[in-house]
């Protein structure tokens, strides 16, 4: 497939950080960045209705974008609603879930935990993960309740201080007579972008699993390779469904992230899926 639209979706900036993977496996492609900041955080939605939400704004957006391949670069999306969406829309998608299976096989003291959002942590997929790929290990589930909040406020260019940061990541440093934590796997796609502020404050080294190169080498996977001679593209487009003005510091930050055209396509929190489905 030569010069493909991918689409790259999450409730709000943490996608970024699947996006500029994306960007480099396939720089050849037209990217199209969507941020559902009408209702982030998802966490406060139930699980019924994040998935009429997100159903709700792919009937909009993939008459609007026409990708050849969907990323949702969120793992409470992915957790809850992406079965409904491979079953309602003909475009394929690749999902975002805890990286459960890679950060057992990284443990060496069968030890580690899982840092996402309340949402994802206390999903059963997420169990059933760990049931699954981590019989033999003693996980520890963490739910950090602001630390994706925090992290867009760092991108929105706004103070974050250690003490809040910290406190996000505590529970996930477990020690006693049987060993110590030494993996935490980064459950929301957010937390990459305030990682090096978290591997300072990390009260001792761990690996740390972020899964968004494996992301995108799922979409080389399903869409092929770069095709020789290709040209990079950098004309990559951000959308905003919340209707509001962004920051001219935020369309820096976009901009240096190869998303120099932002838009805004209001989807309003009442938004509701379309009947029957566009397909």
């Amino acid at each position: 497939m030569n010069a493909p639209t991918i689409l790259v979706f999450d409730s709000g900036l943490g996608g970024l950080t699947v996006h500029a993977h994306v960007a480099r496996a396939r720089p050849d492609a037209r990217i199209v960045y969507v941020a559902d900041d009408a209702v982030f955080p998802y966490g406060r939605l139930t699980n019924h209705e994040l998935e009429d939400r997100v159903t709700a704004v792919f009937d909009r957006l993939i008459p609007l974008v026409r990708p050849d391949i969907i990323v949702i670069a969120c793992n409470t999306a992915s957790t809850i609603a992406l079965g409904a969406l491979r079953a309602r829309f003909d475009t394929p998608f690749v999902g975002t879930v805890p990286a459960v299976k890679p950060a057992a096989a990284a443990s060496k003291s069968r030890r580690f935990s899982v840092l996402g959002t309340p949402g994802t942590v206390r999903q059963e997929y997420t169990a059933e993960l760990i049931r699954s790929f981590a019989s033999d290990c003693n996980v520890t589930l963490v739910g950090a309740p602001r630390l994706a909040a925090l992290a867009e406020a760092e991108m929105r260019g706004e103070p974050v201080s250690d003490a809040d940061l910290a406190a996000e990541i505590e529970a996930c440093f477990v020690e006693d007579e049987g060993g110590r934590t030494d993996v935490v796997a980064l459950a929301c796609t957010h937390y990459p972008l305030v990682l090096p502020r978290l591997e300072l404050l990390a009260p001792w080294p761990v690996t740390w699993i972020d899964p968004a190169p494996a992301i995108a080498r799922r979409v080389v996977q399903l869409i092929g390779e770069r095709s020789a001679g290709a040209p990079v593209r950098t004309d990559g487009r951000a959308l905003f469904t919340s209707g509001r003005a962004l920051l001219p510091s935020l369309r820096e930050v976009l901009s240096a992230r190869g998303l120099p055209d932002v838009a805004v396509e209001a989807m309003p929190p009442g938004l509701t899926a379309s009947v029957p489905s566009v397909n």
